[in-house]
């Protein structure tokens, strides 16, 4: 059997096995303003900008100076951040709360009546990014704009590295299903987010039934080893499963033994038979995965059973699933936990939210920092990110100035907000995960490995170089 029929018949049988749950559709995300949701900071700040009368339209730019691993980034995140800019109000007990830490009576006046009135433009979810380029730009005044950093790199930087982990894992597993069964070691109230960044990588399912009802994600689990050891015999806790779940059942072998599990596990599949059912799939947990898979995957054939499918979980990750497939495990799922739903082992995404261009009495005054260390140097003014095709993958990327096109080049931050008004389509979760999937696709495959890959080509334009080195100079005359 060919890869990629492979990889269909795994898919097929993957949403037979989720076509057996009555999914809700993907609902739309509803929040209560989070205005608070902020470092103090930003709203200290504010009040000094108020204060002095300091209001200038600024642009920021959200962005990635470096990669946690492998060498691009899924962007995720966009859909929470566009649901905050449209509820952004200060309720009144946020007013009073912030009268008790000692801010401005005149100034939380100004706060009760404050809405985002700015532009956003952003790659859309699913994109590909690389270091440097901005995801987001926001223009508004910089009372505004200051406001809605701190929620914006939470969503963003906490989605965006689960999306990118989940995809590598995904790529690890070539065709093979992810099932994301985190939920347990997840951070706190952070596992629908996580969940949900998952699901936009490439996982196919989750074990997370809240994440099931609130997005409309597959959910997906066997049984614990509790379960088992609760029956005076193995098999009887099979039985009790089999009968429970005749439609979907799997049964976990490897709590005393994986081969005698799975000589078990054929005589209630061969019981499911009688019944007009059959059993689903078995599940390994624990020891040799690629040895024990090949013993199994023998022991189900020669019953006849070479319909069951074999689920491999236990402590994995990407690197422990590429050496799987390498060595020929007859694995057809993995169930992939903690090293998922936490990136590890990068328990952050280093993203940043910084100013690159003021306006002063009707004149654009591009601004950057420059620092001792050089990379944390920013980039200049309002800027635009193109892509270069070549055979319809990835070339080169470019970032130019607002004003600056790039022969053949696609832009790839479309405008989301205008005038504090939502402009951009909203796709549903799955469309999303579509549109991650086939950027994906454009990708060449040297950029995809998992250590080693090579640094993917992003230019600066003309305009933009020209600016950064006269804006250089300038610094340093003045110092």
């Amino acid at each position: 059997m060919t890869t990629q029929k492979a990889s269909n018949h795994i898919n097929n049988f993957v949403k037979k096995i989720l076509e057996t749950f009555n999914y809700p559709s993907i609902p739309s995300l509803h929040y209560m303003t989070e205005a608070l949701r902020t470092d103090l900071y930003q709203l200290t700040m504010m009040q000094a900008y108020w204060k002095s009368g300091h209001n200038p339209e600024a642009t920021f730019d959200y962005f990635v100076r470096k990669i946690p691993f492998g060498s691009y980034l899924i962007t995720a995140g966009l859909t929470y951040v566009l649901e905050y800019i449209e509820n952004l109000r200060f309720e009144d007990d946020d007013i009073e709360y912030l009268r008790t830490q000692g801010f401005d009576d005149e100034f939380l006046m100004h706060l009760r009546d404050l809405r985002f009135t700015g532009d956003i433009l952003a790659m859309p979810e699913g994109s590909i990014a690389f270091p440097l380029e901005p995801i987001i730009r926001v223009t508004a005044p910089i009372m505004e704009a200051q406001l809605i950093e701190t929620f914006l790199l939470n969503k963003m930087n906490f989605s965006t590295l689960i999306a990118t982990k989940a995809s590598r894992v995904v790529y690890a597993a070539k065709g093979r299903a992810i099932a994301e069964f985190g939920l347990r070691r997840a951070q706190g109230d952070g596992h629908l987010e996580a969940t949900r960044a998952t699901y936009i990588g490439g996982c196919a399912s989750t074990s997370n039934v809240l994440a099931g009802k609130k997005l409309g994600i597959p959910v997906s689990g066997t049984m614990a080893h509790s379960f088992v050891t609760s029956f005076d015999h193995e098999i009887d806790s099979y039985r009790a499963y089999a009968d429970a779940f005749p439609k979907r059942c799997f049964l976990l072998i490897d709590t005393y033994n994986s081969i005698e599990g799975a000589k078990k596990a054929v005589i209630v599949g061969k019981e499911l038979e009688k019944k007009g059912e059959r059993l689903l799939g078995v599940r390994l947990d624990s020891g040799d995965l690629c040895e024990l898979s090949k013993q199994v995957r023998r022991i189900l054939d020669e019953a006849g059973l070479d319909y069951v499918k074999i689920v491999a979980s236990g402590d994995l990750n990407e690197w422990k699933i590429d050496e799987l497939m390498k060595k020929g495990a007859q694995i057809d799922m993995f169930g992939v936990g903690t090293e998922l739903i936490t990136g590890r082992p990068t328990p952050a995404l280093d993203g940043i939210y910084k100013l690159s261009d003021v306006v002063e009495h009707g004149r654009h005054i591009p601004k950057m920092k420059l620092s001792e260390e050089t990379v944390k140097a920013t980039l200049p003014g309002r800027k635009m990110v193109w892509r270069v095709f070549e055979n319809g993958s990835f070339k080169q990327d470019v970032i130019s100035l607002d004003d600056e096109a790039v022969d053949n080049g696609i832009p790839l931050l479309e405008q989301a907000v205008k005038n504090g008004k939502i402009v951009c389509d909203r796709p549903s979760l799955d469309e999303i995960r579509q549109i991650a999937a086939e950027n994906f696709s454009n990708l060449p495959d040297k950029y995809k490995k998992l250590d080693g890959a090579p640094v993917y080509q992003v230019e600066f334009s003309p305009g933009l170089t020209a600016l950064r080195e006269t804006i250089v100079e300038k610094i340093k005359r003045e110092e």
